[in-house]
């Protein structure tokens, strides 16, 4: 089979139909009409012998042939899409782009303010997007351009991901202002005696507070697990439950709630944070701009957050 003969936009249709589960989303991603992906899908079924994916329900399931294309046809896509961004000077007032960050909730809450407002200023035409990371497919994510940066603890990704430490930050513990226990102070023994909220997108397993309990030879009792910030934090105001979380997080949350806002009662080591991108975008203009303003804005919430703090913790 000759790769000259062949048309290349079929393998684009292939991926947006992969990541989409089916026809109708992969053409709202692609731009195109239903029928003109499924033109192209029914050339490439002819083209490789194979019906790639196969209808059921209103999903469409690849293949095993399919399967086992996928990530090749994603990387090189990716691959080419960077080299063709690397092409030319990158003009952030003129450039119309939408990069696409993947981050918790909690570090939505420090830097998206400062980042939006900043690119708002400067680059009018583009667009930003956080989504929810997946550690379990960041590496091929970063590497097909799927996505642009990642913000999260330190992970087990190759070399060819590169990171760069963006700070540490101390736990904090959430009371509530009138806790019939905890006034104005906490010790360990008191911590693990009470009940607590974990902080987590995970159905199970605990948290970084967890583990370091464990090498103290300790434990606590999780009475509820949330997923945001927010909500652990009105939770704790009211009722005796304590809530952990990083200082900046806490600083944030406890505005509407005015609990009490305690160090954690243990040394721990504080939560380091790392910025990821795949190494095919280390010379993209693009990339490197974009990268400059998210460390810009990260830099000043931590700047915020440290000033923030003197005032409201004991």
């Amino acid at each position: 089979m000759q790769l000259s003969r062949i048309d290349l936009n079929l393998f684009t249709v292939f991926d947006a139909i992969y990541r989409e589960g089916g026809i109708t989303p992969a053409s709202r991603r692609l731009h195109l009409s239903q029928p003109a992906v499924s033109h192209a899908l029914g050339r490439l079924r002819e083209l490789l012998n194979d019906p790639l994916f196969e209808r059921r329900g209103h999903e469409m399931i690849p293949t095993p042939l399919a399967r086992s294309l996928a990530d090749s046809i994603a990387s090189s896509l990716g691959n080419l899409e960077q080299m063709l961004q690397r092409v030319g000077h990158f003009e952030p007032g003129t450039a119309q782009r939408c990069f696409t960050i993947a981050a918790r909730e909690s570090h939505e809450l420090t830097f998206l303010p400062a980042l939006m407002s900043r690119i708002g200023a400067e680059a009018s035409h583009i667009d930003i997007a956080s989504v929810r990371i997946d550690r379990r497919d960041l590496e091929e994510d970063l590497q097909s351009g799927e996505i642009d940066l990642a913000i999260d603890v330190a992970l087990p990704l190759s070399n060819d991901v590169r990171r760069e430490r963006i700070g540490a930050e101390p736990l904090v513990v959430l009371a509530r202002a009138d806790h019939p226990v905890v006034q104005g102070k906490l010790d360990i023994e008191t911590y693990t005696s009470l009940s607590h909220i974990l902080i987590t997108g995970r159905r199970r397993g605990g948290g970084y507070e967890d583990g370091a309990l464990a090498r103290l030879g300790m434990s606590r009792h999780i009475k509820m697990r949330c997923q945001h910030h927010a909500a652990a934090s009105q939770v704790v105001s009211r009722s005796d439950l304590l809530a952990t979380m990083t200082r900046s997080q806490a600083v944030i949350v406890n505005r509407a709630t005015g609990n009490q806002l305690l160090p954690f009662p243990a040394e721990v080591p504080p939560l380091e944070s790392f910025l990821y991108w795949h190494s095919n975008v280390d010379e993209d203009p693009a990339s490197q701009w974009f990268r400059a303003q998210v460390k810009e804005c990260l830099g000043q919430a931590r700047s915020l957050y440290d000033s923030t703090t003197r005032d409201t913790m004991p």
